[in-house]
């Protein structure tokens, strides 16, 4: 499913891809919607300040479950990246692009450190690993590229 939506504030429409969870997409919706935002706040496709929509009209949009979106909501609001006023309703945060892509850092660290324990435990050295992490880094240039 591909979620655009014009939001007021953006530079463009905003797509939050979500789908079921699955094997090809282990992650869930909550943590999809998550990084969707984080992805648009980063990029600069919302800006500090901007409106985003309420619980109800994404989860409505995103044919998801009210609590589904409450949670996306409240992580990034402990995350900083969003804020809340009551009556009013959620907005990006002033400095939120800077703590998105810093929070994207650090998932992006936790995934690496996750993947050379793996390679190591399968009996790859550390020689190997680091080739086998350019092979990858080449590949995806090249991909990105065409």
């Amino acid at each position: 499913m591909l979620y655009n939506h014009s939001m007021p504030g953006a530079s463009h429409d905003i797509a939050l891809k979500i789908g079921p969870i699955s094997a090809a997409v282990p992650t869930p919706l909550f943590r999809q919607i998550v990084d969707g935002f984080k992805r648009a706040i980063s990029d600069g496709a919302l800006a500090a300040d901007g409106p985003l929509p309420s619980f109800r009209k994404l989860a409505e949009q995103l044919l998801v479950s009210v609590i589904t979106v409450r949670r996306a909501y409240d992580e990034l609001e402990r995350e900083g990246i969003i804020y809340r006023r009551q009556g009013l309703g959620t907005f990006v945060a002033q400095g939120g692009d800077e703590k998105s892509r810093e929070s994207k850092r650090g998932r992006a660290q936790e995934l690496i450190e996750d993947a050379i324990h793996e390679a190591r435990e399968s009996g790859l050295s550390d020689r190997e690993v680091s080739r086998f992490a350019t092979l990858i880094i080449q590949q995806t240039l090249s991909k990105e590229s065409s």
